[in-house]
């Protein structure tokens, strides 16, 4: 008999209690002492001691927020690849009071939102959540049911303004209705909501059935069924891990009070249920009279007219130190990561002297500096200022690297534009560039075989990321040695993403210039133009050679005569020699059999034919030993192939327009075209590989084919 005990107790202190946190939600009935849980900005405010949260007041233009201050988790990731959205609930009381009788404007709407803040958000229709840039961007991620009381955005004129709206990362419903609830079964009450009477609404998203459900009802009468709207959505693709819940409103030339009166949320389950009685009345706000208004604006008038010359001077001042360190919002900027003030960055680099240069990239300087409020060490990249190429590459990084979150990847803090002064500000990253290390270390530093291997394992782990893993596909275009970080622990970090192009998944990438570095490019792109996933592959395979190897891909100089390190190694790979071209600084310091599945593995990447490249999800599965690399030879293609692919180099050395060589030091130039040459192959493929055979019989696994051959088709078709 004691059981029934807790539960009902529990529900009595739900109810007695004004403000309830949980886990999973919270309940409250009016927003006294809320304070330190809601997160408020623009003209939101909560009234003392009503208690009633006002998101706008009788202002113009205005726009207020009203956030619970921390995220929930809107993830079911049980199946990481196919993560699916939480069931949630939310349930609220609000009343829209008109500040002048016979009009308001324009409304609210209940947001599921990445972010508690939304810069650039415009008022009126976009109900301060979006603005004419961004309104219907897939990246906005965010999901929100409008209570409008005038047309909504869209919408046509003879259409019912009094309306209930699900938007998805637009302004325009997906799904819409009249305000209304069914008081008997099929039988609409329409609900007036700028009546200022209270309304209780009701949200439910149900992650099984993947339906979206709204209801509303006067504040005196029980949750009506069924809802005013239900409509189907998968919200999957919408909400991210975290996410913020509350209340966006505003106002244009019509205003209106917004109040929220008592408010309840919750994850999987029901919400929990408002206490009626314990909530607080709308306000009865005192707008102020014409007569009040004239008066004020009489002695405004009079006073700034006293002031006036004062004022003139001072405020030009003010306009031209405005107009000398001005920044600019330019479309582009609006979706993007935090910006930095100048000055703050002009003092960590010491006003960008000479003596903090780390770095030196085809489009500006990398310099180190200490942020001034924080103390924290950072990179920042200033892009060269006359540059058209070097702005297209600002904006492309803050479009892409801004969102992108994982651990191989160089993560950027912020940017900041000045006049003609672009930069970006990264984690300053303490070890510097891979091919530093490899080719100029300090203090006769050689670069572990295991810690390479790790290296080798975070820039794969990174590319399958971008390549698969994100909502997008982005494809780098400038996989190389010196555009891998190192940090602390010489961890891997994949940075300058200036080149990177972003398309949806499922999409061909489209045609453009032949950009990147000469040695990493592959092929196809002189043909094609289109880069791709094994464009990328192509330069990561020459990477694995490169960092096995010791040298990089172009050497004018290698004594070994070649000016491929591509074509070195495959000559050894033919001529069963596969470990001579091992870096000579690691003294055989290295697991044989992991060395000659990188260089297996490198040559396998840079197959002339890309459909033969593995995937980076392949390449993983090589590395970590949870797959064995194609068995005993690899086809080169005939010596027509070959004479081909270094024709291609050849061409893009005598080319104008290809992106920055390769570089030994900061300041490496491409060398002229005749002082190369090429070693064209006549054999119509490469031998066997003849490893030592204790290497060999444990890199590789027997195959189903008799001969042992590559099969191509394993290849394309996947693991």
């Amino acid at each position: 008999m004691a059981t029934p005990i807790i539960p009902l107790a529990f529900f009595l202190l739900i109810l007695s209690n004004p403000t309830q946190s949980l886990t999973d939600g919270f309940v409250y009935n009016g927003f006294n002492g809320t304070e330190t849980n809601l997160t408020l900005d623009g003209a939101s405010i909560i009234i003392k001691p009503n208690g009633a949260l006002k998101l706008t007041n009788q202002s113009k233009n205005t726009i207020g927020h009203a956030f619970y201050s921390s995220p929930f988790p809107m993830l079911n990731k049980t199946n990481p690849s196919s993560p699916v959205a939480v069931s949630f609930s939310t349930s609220f009381v609000f009343a829209i009071v008109p500040s002048n009788p016979g009009g308001g404007g324009h409304g609210f709407a209940f947001t599921v939102s990445p972010s508690k803040q939304f810069p650039g958000a415009e008022p009126g229709h976009f109900l301060g959540i979006f603005n004419s840039f961004n309104n219907g961007n897939r990246s906005n991620h965010v999901f929100a049911v409008e209570f409008d009381t005038v047309n909504g955005f869209g919408e046509r004129a003879d259409s019912n303004g009094n309306h209930i709206g699900i938007n998805i990362n637009n302004m325009s419903s997906i799904a819409s209705k009249p305000a209304s609830y069914y008081e008997k079964t099929n039988v609409e009450e329409e609900v007036d909501m700028k009546s200022g009477k209270p309304i209780q609404a009701w949200i439910e998203y149900d992650g099984v059935a993947k339906m979206v459900h709204v209801t509303i009802s006067p504040l005196s009468i029980p949750k009506p069924s069924p809802p005013i709207l239900s409509h189907p959505i998968d919200l999957s693709t919408v909400l991210q891990d975290s996410m913020y819940v509350g209340f966006s409103a505003s106002t244009e030339e019509l205003s209106s009070f917004h109040y929220i009166l008592g408010w309840s949320f919750r994850t999987n389950v029901k919400p929990y249920p408002l206490n009626i009685s314990r909530l607080p009345s709308p306000p009865r706000e005192v707008t102020d009279s014409p007569f009040k208004l004239k008066t004020g604006a009489i002695i405004g008038v009079v006073l700034s007219v006293i002031t006036l010359f004062f004022l003139t001077v001072l405020l030009s001042v003010i306009l031209y130190r405005k107009r000398m360190h001005g920044e600019n919002l330019e479309y582009w900027e609006l979706d993007c990561p935090h910006r930095v003030r100048y000055k703050d960055l002009y003092a960590a680099t010491r006003g960008f002297k000479e003596s903090e240069i780390i770095g030196v990239g085809g489009f500006g300087v990398v310099y180190k500096g200490l942020l001034p409020s924080t103390g924290e060490a950072v990179a920042v990249k200033k892009i060269s200022h006359n540059s058209v190429q070097g702005i297209r590459e600002f904006a492309a990084e803050i479009e892409s690297l801004g969102r992108l979150r994982h651990k191989n990847l160089v993560r950027l803090q912020g940017w900041c534009k000045r006049k003609q002064d672009l930069l970006l500000v990264y984690d300053y990253i303490p070890n510097g560039s891979l091919d530093s290390l490899l080719f100029n270390p300090k203090n006769n530093f050689v670069l572990r075989w295991d810690q390479r291997l790790n290296i080798l394992k975070g820039i794969a782990s990174g590319l399958l990321y971008l390549h698969e893993e994100w909502e997008q596909v982005v494809i780098h275009r400038d996989i190389k040695s010196s555009n891998v970080l190192l940090d602390a622990e010489m961890n891997a970090r994949l940075g300058d993403f200036g080149l990177a192009r972003l398309y949806d998944h499922g999409d061909n990438p489209r045609t453009t210039h032949v950009v990147g570095t000469l040695g990493y490019i592959a092929p196809e792109l002189a043909s094609t133009g289109k880069p791709s996933a094994m464009s990328d592959a192509y330069a990561y395979g020459v990477l694995l050679l490169e960092v096995a190897c010791g040298r990089g891909p172009l050497d004018p100089n290698s004594p070994t005569g070649h000016l491929l390190l591509l074509d070195w190694v495959i000559e050894c790979h033919r001529e069963g020699r596969i470990l001579d071209v091992v870096d000579p600084k690691l003294m055989s310091s290295y697991v044989e059999e992991e060395m000659a599945l990188v260089l297996s593995l490198g040559l396998l990447c840079t197959q002339f034919r890309p459909e033969v490249r593995p995937t980076m999800r392949q390449v993983i599965w090589y590395l970590n030993g949870d797959d064995k690399l194609p068995v005993n030879s690899m086809s080169f293609g005939d010596s027509s192939r070959v004479d081909e692919r270094d024709s291609i180099y050849l061409d893009m050395i005598s080319r104008d327009g290809i992106k920055k060589p390769h570089r030994s030091s900061p300041f490496g130039e491409i060398p002229s075209r005749s002082n190369f040459r090429t070693r064209p192959y006549h054999s119509s493929s490469l031998g066997p590989v003849s490893y030592r055979s204790d290497v060999l019989t444990r890199l590789y696994t027997s195959s189903s084919s008799s001969s042992g051959a590559i099969s191509v088709s394993s290849l394309e078709g996947g693991r």
